[in-house]
């Protein structure tokens, strides 16, 4: 079963691409023979460089599991610029995907908000960002996946091959399918700078006609925005330019979401604007001036991250934890979810990120499909809430998103009952792949893993 080398469409055409793919096929070949020999079936997690962009947790299982170290995933095997597409092992960020592929005039399609978001961790954890209203998440620009078994098997797996569903079950997955081991995504002509506009919108209505109005269009590059309130609802698009009269940062003492609402437009170098978010989405840190000023440059979210991790016993709360999740709903049904919001739970600000719909994925349930009839999604993302009362706000939020139509990631806290869970994710097609790529379960499944282990169960 073992396919340890890519198409001849997707091997590197550099003589350092071939030097750098030698590499990673001895790498694949350590981790396979590791996990052939292996005989034992407790959970096994990953060990990996880059930080987890999961919202840590105290109790979380996979501090204690047995680890496989992927530590030396981390190259850019080869930029094609012809071809406009990149091969990369998982571990690599997206900040040194834009560092090699930008001189090249390239740059992937859809860029997180984190610098250090990995693009094997946008593939598992559904990496969305403000060219996803064009082109869907970056799971959608991707060609063609190694993936490694949990019996030491490679497949190649790509959208139209016989693993095609492995190949569309990775995305969403949370490393519960296989092993990612190395990726081919597209890339995008772009450009040195970056030039927004902020349109300002006082209702609800006004703004969901001009994210629509957009949508049908095309006629912007970038687009996603900042919903302060829903009277004060901030729509930001734009486009690369050649040129700039000035550029802005957001990685030290200003922050970007403050400036939605003051600014009418803001120029970037590309990489800045890529960034803009990387100190916190809308749940920024350090919080006050001083501390920025003290602090801020050298804490961005990856150091956040790990330290809340290392520290997790003293800082994390996992009984009344923060809301910090990623919601996706159907744009008909926005305006009825940003009311009750409002209404119920009145936190803003709110990060808003329109979505296209241009595949119906594997891992979510055919029932589910059934009652999204909209081509356009929009995931409104909850950063920092605090949790108030006796509510446990993220069932109030899966609860109220099940009869939206919604779905939430599964990146944070999750309190589904396992009934409920498997009417939303495609039971059926995960158990197809995990006999294939991990029969034991020692990734655990979908359900144990992001709700019982997370959780300390």
């Amino acid at each position: 079963m073992s396919e340890n080398t890519a198409s001849a469409e997707f091997l590197p055409q550099s003589p350092r691409g071939s030097r750098l793919q030698q590499e990673h096929v001895r790498k694949v070949a350590r981790v396979a023979e590791q996990l052939r020999r292996r005989k034992s079936t407790a959970p096994l997690s990953r060990h990996k460089r880059a930080v987890s962009h999961q919202v840590p947790k105290a109790h979380d299982k996979k501090h204690s599991d047995e680890k496989i170290s992927m530590v030396d995933f981390d190259q850019v095997i080869d930029i094609d610029a012809e071809r406009r597409i990149c091969i990369a092992e998982p571990g690599v960020p997206f900040c040194k995907v834009v560092e090699k592929t930008l001189p090249l005039g390239l740059v992937p399609i859809v860029v997180p908000e984190l610098k250090t978001i990995t693009i094997g961790g946008a593939v598992a954890g559904c990496s969305i960002e403000s060219m996803s209203f064009q082109y869907g998440g970056f799971h959608d620009t991707c060609l063609e996946y190694e993936i490694i078994t949990a019996q030491g098997d490679v497949l190649r797996c790509t959208p139209d091959n016989e693993h095609q569903l492995v190949f569309q079950m990775m995305h969403g997955s949370f490393g519960t399918v296989g092993i990612l081991s190395r990726l081919v995504f597209r890339l995008i002509p772009a450009k040195r700078y970056v030039h927004i506009t902020h349109e300002k919108h006082e209702s609800i209505d006004t703004y969901l006609d001009s994210i629509y109005a957009h949508f049908e269009r095309q006629d912007v590059q970038f687009m996603d925005g900042i919903i302060h309130s829903n009277t004060r609802l901030s729509l930001c698009v734009g486009d690369f330019v050649d040129s700039a009269p000035y550029t802005n940062r957001y990685d030290w003492l200003k922050v970007y979401y403050q400036s939605t609402a003051t600014r009418d437009q803001d120029y970037f170098e590309t990489p800045h604007y890529f960034y803009r978010y990387d100190h916190g989405v809308t749940n920024v840190h350090p919080k006050s001036f001083l501390g920025r000023l003290l602090l801020g440059k050298f804490l961005g979210s990856s150091q956040i991250l790990r330290i809340a991790e290392k520290a997790r016993w003293l800082v994390l709360d996992d009984a009344r934890p923060d809301v910090t999740v990623d919601t996706f709903l159907p744009f008909s049904r926005l305006k009825e979810f940003l009311l009750w919001w409002e209404k119920d739970c009145g936190h803003f600000p709110l990060w808003c990120v329109p979505y296209r719909r241009v595949h119906d994925y594997e891992w979510l349930s055919d029932e589910y499909w059934k009652r999204v009839t909209d081509q356009l999604m929009v995931d409104i993302a909850i950063y920092g809430m605090k949790q108030r009362g006796e509510t446990n706000t993220y069932r109030l939020l899966e609860t109220k998103l099940a009869e939206l139509g919604g779905v939430k990631t599964l990146i944070s806290y999750n309190y589904y009952p396992e009934q409920e869970f498997w009417g939303i994710f495609h039971r059926k097609n995960f158990e197809a792949v995990k006999a294939i790529t991990d029969p034991n379960n020692i990734f655990r499944d979908l359900y144990e893993k992001t709700c019982k282990a997370a959780m300390g169960r």
